[in-house]
């Protein structure tokens, strides 16, 4: 009776928090189908419209936005993963004296404001000449993502029983034959689930994108800044193009949802 009572309340809590969460989401899809008359009366009676949506694809390329998001998201993953990959290795089985101590400071890097660093970050950019470029981005994704990305893994390999690399050694498997037929696969989940949270924190990533880039090599988040003007914020307008560019990550999230669940979650049950 009483585990019974548990669960109810849990179950309550449970939907509660996620009707919370979610009803942000809700109502901006809900305001993108309104006139602007009706997206600045807070009410859910009203004549559903799609031309919010045909204004924003008549002012703004969603397409090539959208482009620019996919490149840089996937392209910066991949290069955190090429490099987060052997430095987990590393820090996971052969650790040193100041191996937590390495990890807790990139990890700090990633605290730090960024925009203490916009003006140098500008000019090097400039002087390099990667300004509104799409490899300029996936640069920045890399470095600025690669402290949870190289944690993430680490934390994964650390779950590996080291019997199993040892065996792999005595066998002769160097560490590219290691990662290949061992490690790579034992911990598929986890690396993947890193994956999904690289390309989430890159897609939504908003600061950088604002500052360092322009029409060539925007993301969806610059195309959503784009329809803020100083004559004012129309609502409807900006809901249409937030939930243009909110859609494909959420349904990837949808979609991919249990995989990465049961990658956060790898290692956690012994």
């Amino acid at each position: 009776m009483k585990k019974s009572r548990n669960s109810l309340i849990a179950g309550i809590i449970g939907w509660t928090s996620a009707v919370v969460m979610f009803f942000p989401i809700f109502w901006m899809v809900l305001t993108s189908f309104k006139s602007e008359i009706d997206a600045v009366v807070p009410s859910i009676l009203f004549e559903p419209t799609l031309q919010s949506y045909v204004d924003v694809n008549s002012r703004a390329n969603y397409f090539h936005y959208a482009l620019n998001s996919l490149v840089e998201s996937v392209g910066s993953t991949v290069l955190a993963l090429i490099i987060g990959l052997p430095a987990a290795y590393a820090c996971a089985f052969y650790p040193g004296k100041r191996t937590k101590d390495l990890l807790l400071w990139m990890l700090s890097t990633k605290m730090m404001p960024a925009v203490g660093v916009l003006v140098p970050m500008y000019l090097l950019f400039r002087d390099a000449g990667l300004l509104d470029t799409r490899i300029g981005l996936v640069i920045l994704f890399t470095l600025s993502n690669l402290p949870i990305v190289i944690w993430m893994l680490y934390s994964f390999f650390k779950d590996v029983p080291t019997p199993i690399l040892e065996a792999g050694r005595m066998d002769g498997a160097r560490f590219w034959t290691q990662m290949r037929y061992i490690l790579i696969p034992i911990s598929l989940p986890g690396i993947a689930s890193t994956a999904l949270l690289s390309i989430i924190l890159c897609w939504n990533e908003a600061f950088w994108s604002l500052n360092l880039s322009a029409s060539q090599s925007g993301p969806l988040t610059a195309f959503i800044a784009s329809f803020s003007s100083p004559e004012g914020l129309f609502w409807a307008k900006l809901s249409a193009a937030s939930t243009l560019a909110v859609a494909p990550i959420l349904i990837m999230g949808w979609i991919t949802q249990r995989q990465l669940v049961r990658g956060l979650t790898f290692g956690a049950v012994k």
